[in-house]
């Protein structure tokens, strides 16, 4: 009895291995109709903002998708990408990232390219930061989860460069949290006068993309700001 319960006991701790997987789907997972973005071995579906192909300074590292700095930190390499294979409107989006001491970085959703214009243009920014010794900890709207440069992501839980966070980022109708490291750090709702009172208040007043937008549906994409970033468990589910 004694040797079954062991054997027992082992089949569940390799279940909860099993389940944990790096870029892999559970069975519940599949069953609430999560997709991966990113299978960690190749950049499939993926490829650089206003362009054709992948931007050369990402490799995968650590069965992470990596974007590597160039020689000088905080300057990226024009290497902005975004997950072309589809559009999203309603959605829910989990990622994996950590971050190099100094780091910074950011997520996008609702990306609509325009020829010569950046991936942040138009697009809400999920803010990815060292929030330590980044240069632009000074505004707690600009630390990491925030709705970057709009509302800070609140309580603060993100961990230390090197360590590994979880964001899910949710809309639904307008509707956007931001969950980060498992507690909901930001609230709002897109398209709404507070909405439109936020961007006014923002870096983001003059720019046509935000008065007018954002648009209701678009690809996703990850920022390269000039400091090595690593992304994986990419996965998304539409609401």
């Amino acid at each position: 009895m004694r040797k079954v319960l062991s054997l027992a006991i082992l089949a569940v701790i390799a279940l909860g291995q099993t389940s944990a997987q790096d870029n892999k789907l559970t069975a519940k997972e599949k069953k609430e109709g999560w997709t991966l973005l990113f299978d960690g071995t190749s950049f499939k579906g993926w490829r650089k903002c206003n362009a054709t192909e992948m931007a050369a300074n990402w490799e995968i590292n650590e069965n992470a998708m990596k974007v590597k700095r160039g020689e000088q930190k905080g300057r990226g390499l024009d290497g902005d990408i975004l997950f072309d294979a589809e559009k999203y409107g309603d959605f829910e989006l989990s990622i994996d990232w950590k971050i190099e001491k100094e780091g910074n970085s950011g997520i996008f959703y609702y990306i609509v390219e325009t020829p010569g214009k950046p991936i942040y243009n138009a697009a809400p920014e999920v803010q990815v930061l060292d929030n330590w010794y980044a240069g632009d900890n000074k505004l707690t709207n600009h630390l990491a989860g925030s709705l970057y440069d709009m509302l800070p992501a609140l309580p603060q839980n993100a961990k230390p460069a090197g360590e590994w966070n979880t964001i899910v980022i949710r809309v639904k109708d307008g509707k956007a949290t931001h969950k980060q490291n498992g507690a909901v750090v930001v609230e709002y709702t897109l398209w709404t006068p507070e909405w439109y009172e936020l961007v006014a208040k923002s870096k983001f007043k003059d720019w046509p993309g935000f008065k007018e937008g954002p648009a209701k549906e678009g690809y996703i994409g990850l920022q390269d700001h000039g400091y090595d970033c690593w992304f994986k468990n990419i996965k998304i589910r539409k609401l």
